[in-house]
């Protein structure tokens, strides 16, 4: 027994255990959040299915190198020092969002102050809130389709460019005149800044968030999507179903009844929307779905 013991002795004394402090720690978690929102932001894009083809390739390398296929050996090391261009080229879309998705985050808004944020004078008032619900209201009792966005702090002037503008007040009637089937302004997105419809039948970036329920059009992706580039808020009606939906964040809400719609556009109009907040309407959301 005292010789067994003596091996295990000898076997422990041979390990290197490395000296761990406090920054190493730090360190290693940082990589873990890190590595866990990347897998995250690959799963809900199509860099998933470009990974999953990197990693078949990959493989294929290894399965080369192991057998000495010289010849692929010598054609893959020709082409190594391009690789790193060419998987920036490929992901470039998916690049560009998750770094408008950092940039929008709050607290570097708050440390880097650019000229893209508004005002707080240019907040939207409670007429403004009345004016939108009994638009949507008359919209879904109607079964017309509509595409609302409205502007935050970051200015979505590169998509007002796309539409043809307007510049006018806020009314009720005037929204559903827009969205009105076979009129020239009912394709689109309107979208308002302050208490002012900017323009109509804009063009939207579509979401290639591959969780969205295919059931859903492109008018709801496009208000998803604009949602994931900026802090705008938006309101969906569904042509077919009569539906309410907001865009909020990068997060679909379906099936909202006014009063909540009334309460959240309170909440942005105060800029009071706190992940608590979030928290709520998420659960809120599930509950009505049960």
């Amino acid at each position: 027994m005292s010789a067994f013991f003596e091996q295990i002795t000898g076997f422990m004394s041979g390990l290197y255990l490395p000296h761990v402090q406090l920054n190493d720690l730090v360190e290693i978690l940082i990589i873990a959040v890190l590595l866990y929102f990347f897998m995250d932001w690959v799963q809900r894009t199509r860099a998933y299915t470009l990974l999953k083809g990197i990693v078949l390739v990959v493989l294929f390398i290894v399965i080369a190198w192991m057998l000495q296929l010289s010849a692929i050996l010598f054609i893959t090391s020709r082409l190594a020092s391009v690789a790193l261009m060419a998987l920036v080229i490929i992901f470039q879309p998916e690049l560009r969002k998750a770094l408008e998705s950092l940039g929008k985050r709050n607290f570097l808004m708050s440390l880097f102050p650019f000229d893209t944020q508004q005002n707080a004078e240019d907040r939207y008032s409670d007429f403004f809130i009345n004016e939108v619900i009994r638009a949507v209201n008359e919209m879904a009792e109607a079964r017309t389709g509509a595409l609302i966005v409205i502007e935050q702090n970051i200015l979505l002037t590169e998509y007002i460019n796309t539409g043809i503008m307007l510049d006018s007040m806020v009314s009720s009637q005037l929204i559903t005149n827009i969205f009105e089937h076979n009129t020239p302004l009912h394709d689109g997105a309107v979208i308002m800044r302050g208490e002012r419809i900017v323009a109509a039948t804009c063009y939207l970036p579509i979401s290639e968030n591959v969780t969205i329920s295919k059931k859903y059009g492109t008018r709801h992706r496009a208000g998803v999507g604009i949602s994931e580039v900026s802090d705008s808020f938006t309101i969906i009606v569904s042509e077919e179903t009569g539906r309410i939906s907001y865009a909020y964040m990068g997060k679909l809400y379906t099936g909202v009844m006014t009063s909540n719609l009334r309460e959240m556009l309170h909440m942005v109009q105060k800029n009071k929307m706190s992940e608590s907040d979030e928290k709520k309407f998420r659960i809120w959301k599930s509950r009505r779905d049960q």
